[in-house]
């Protein structure tokens, strides 16, 4: 259903005439953009929610190499207004189906010295604020360079802040919390040292910024739709609580390459007085263009198992030999001596794939099953990954033949050590090898430094090549998971062969470093997964690390009842039981949980949030009336209770609790957990406790 109402207002400005202010409303009245022109012809924004200013005078504006800059000077040429009313099913995701109600102001501007005009298009929707740069088809503009973005988010108040520093080659960065006045973004930031030169006395962070105001306003600031430009991190006016886009340079320092008819991504504001709300907003994918994929018939969540965890605890590895410098087109496999813990060996896999099949799983991942991981991150790093060639101990002709058998579906690895241009190469030959052994989807790894030497995760270039990895694979059919790319922003909905990012903290870190605080689960939903489902690969229940060696300290910062309540709150299509098999054979009433629960939804309730602190949120499974709650807490014991009236009425369902046990605590005694089941109707509600560090799940089955 849609409805648009489109109205063209045109506007021959003198010279003379210093300002224009022009005002528009979110459907629900809630919010109010004001536009205007200042008295030096920079163009600007306001920003007001139910009568409190959230973003003050704004100004807008590019910088561009070896050209006069689109800064001021402008006056307008033309506006145009149109309302937007339509509902859109995507192909997977939390809801079944998605309203799109949005007011847009276009004011296209001329530049009265140079003559070049850019139009700036504002979309307010009930819930916050989406704008871009458009650049028509022009002769005094046809091809030019970014050297600088100069938009602005005024704040004018210190909000306490959740944020990461504005690391241009990572994202997997602990989470902070303090007000904007305290924030030093240069803390862990890894960047070669051209980068390192051009950020000295800066203070970035990476948006998604979650924010929330002295007066209880809950503020995110983000960007959709990054397609052909650089992500865009914040810097910080620590003096004025003024915010400015910080575009990611390549190698030579520039921002971006353009040209004409071209735009940028969305810059976004979501806005509201209720955590929930940010949580539930669809805006962002909104934001996005509709699927490029005509037939989407192949496109199938999954739930998966896989040879991955046992590397990062060390009972395995994903080297079958040990040493390095071993060229790969050079190099006599056959001849290597095996080190004993390899995990991909082909009784490894069936061993795994058996264990998928009798529970139900979908696909079985496999990492550390191609050649090259001996040397994968040495002098050979730019062509040590061929993507086609098995170790010796992995018969991929028999495995593929034996997962059929079983009905159950192998998921590839490819880690390019962050040789883009090596994976470019051979991104046919290495689907093509897919496609033979019925592998339908892959996960794609970035770690280390780029090459193209000099570019960076989050640059132009690498934001092409992703797009580019996602274009070809949907041209095969074959579906997407990328760890290490730059973060996600409603990208999904355009090509939704592409199922789930890592670009975050994940649950890997708790394995062998300081690890994720228990407040790193409550923070992400608010920032990361704002711009699309993440593979945290969560379901560990073997807590402690000490288990597999007694040398070691770290752990899962989480109780095991959490790890179960992740499947809910960390969204994704692409849910991973990431734990040991033998771990689950140990504790198979709570496996049962991992088993039961959806990754395709028809309807998703946030019923309570608070950034840094706590989440609830209940989900109903695709094509059936059976719900899932998760709900999850920081490192303070809380209860939660759960209304249950979005149930049907008048029917009886069976509630199963997995519940933090009463002496439960993430670090004291993590895998304490008790089952509960009982009889529930809409009119009853469940209250739970959640221990420190904690987190309960349940499933209302019909």
């Amino acid at each position: 259903m849609k409805h648009i109402i489109q109205s063209l207002i045109f506007f021959f400005l003198m010279a003379t005439l210093s300002t224009f202010s022009q005002t528009i409303s979110s459907p629900n009245g809630a919010l109010k953009l004001q536009f205007e022109i200042l008295k030096d012809g920079t163009p600007a924004y306001e920003l007001n929610y139910k009568n409190s200013k959230v973003i003050k005078t704004s100004r807008l504006g590019l910088l561009l190499k070896d050209s006069p800059s689109l800064q001021s000077g402008f006056v307008i040429s033309k506006i145009d207004s149109l309302k937007m009313d339509e509902t859109w099913d995507p192909v997977w995701g939390e809801v079944k189906t998605i309203r799109d109600t949005h007011n847009e102001l276009k004011v296209t501007l001329t530049q009265k010295e140079t003559d070049k005009q850019i139009v700036l298009a504002f979309r307010l929707f009930d819930e916050g604020l989406g704008f871009r740069y458009e650049f028509p088809s022009q002769k005094n503009l046809s091809y030019f360079i970014v050297s600088d973005e100069l938009t602005q988010f005024n704040l004018g108040e210190d909000h306490t802040a959740f944020w990461i520093p504005g690391d241009f080659d990572s994202n997997e960065h602990v989470y902070s919390r303090t007000p904007l006045s305290q924030i030093d973004g240069t803390i862990g930031v890894n960047v070669n040292e051209i980068t390192a030169k051009r950020i000295i006395g800066k203070n970035y962070v990476q948006s998604p910024l979650m924010m929330k105001s002295k007066n209880g306003l809950y503020i995110n600031i983000f960007e959709a739709a990054l397609v052909d430009y650089p992500a865009m991190h914040l810097e910080i006016d620590q003096k004025n609580f003024i915010l400015k886009s910080c575009l990611v340079p390549d190698a030579v320092g520039n921002k971006a390459y353009m040209q004409t008819p071209c735009k940028t991504p969305w810059r976004t504001i979501l806005v509201s007085d209720k955590a929930t709300d940010i949580l539930a907003s669809k805006m962002i994918l909104n934001l996005n263009e509709p699927p490029k994929i005509k037939n989407t018939d192949w496109i199938k969540p999954m739930k998966y198992v896989g040879i991955w965890w046992g590397m990062h605890v060390g009972t395995e590895s994903w080297n079958y030999a040990d040493g390095g410098n071993i060229k790969l087109k050079d190099f006599d496999w056959s001849s290597l001596k095996p080190n004993g813990k390899h995990g991909a060996t082909t009784e490894n896999t069936k061993r795994y794939i058996d264990f998928a099949a009798q529970h139900g799983f979908d696909g079985v991942l496999i990492e550390g099953w191609n050649v090259g991981w001996e040397d994968w991150f040495g002098q050979w790093k730019e062509e040590v990954f061929d993507f086609v060639t098995p170790y010796p101990d992995f018969d991929v002709d028999e495995l593929s033949k034996y997962a059929a058998s079983k009905n159950v579906k192998l998921i590839m690895h490819h880690e390019t050590s962050a040789s883009a241009t090596n994976y470019e190469r051979r991104m046919d030959d290495a689907f093509a090898f897919m496609k033979k052994y019925n592998y339908p989807a892959v996960k794609t790894g970035y770690v280390g430094r780029i090459i193209p030497r000099g570019e960076l995760h989050d640059g132009q270039w690498m934001v092409q090549h992703y797009v580019r990895v996602a274009e070809k694979l949907a041209e095969n059919k074959l579906m997407l998971d990328a760890h290490e790319p730059v973060r996600p922003t409603g990208l999904h909905r355009t090509y939704p062969n592409w199922l789930a990012c890592e670009a975050a903290r994940g649950n890997e870190f708790n394995a062998w470093s300081i690890g994720n605080p228990p407040e790193h689960e409550t923070i992400l939903p608010f920032t990361r997964l704002l711009g699309g489902p993440m593979d945290y690969t969560p379901g560990i229940f073997q807590i402690k690390m000490n288990y597999y060696d007694k040398n070691k300290k770290e752990q899962v910062h989480t109780t095991l009842a959490k790890q179960l309540a992740l499947y809910l709150t960390m969204y994704s299509p692409l849910q991973m039981a990431a734990d040991l098999p033998e771990n689950y054979e140990k504790h198979l009433d709570a496996f049962q949980f991992i088993k039961d629960v959806a990754v395709d939804w028809d309807d998703s309730k946030y019923l309570e949030a608070e950034p840094g602190d706590y989440l609830t949120v209940a989900r109903k499974a695709k094509r059936t009336n059976n719900w899932f709650i998760g709900s999850i807490t920081d490192e303070n014991e809380r209860t939660t209770t759960v209304q249950l009236n979005f149930l049907e009425k008048d029917k009886t369902y069976t509630a199963t609790i997995y519940a933090d046990a009463k002496d439960a605590h993430w670090e004291k005694n993590p895998m304490a957990y008790e089952i509960i089941k009982k009889k529930v109707t809409a009119k009853d509600k469940l209250e739970v406790k959640l221990a420190p560090g904690g987190g309960c799940a349940i499933s209302i089955i019909e």
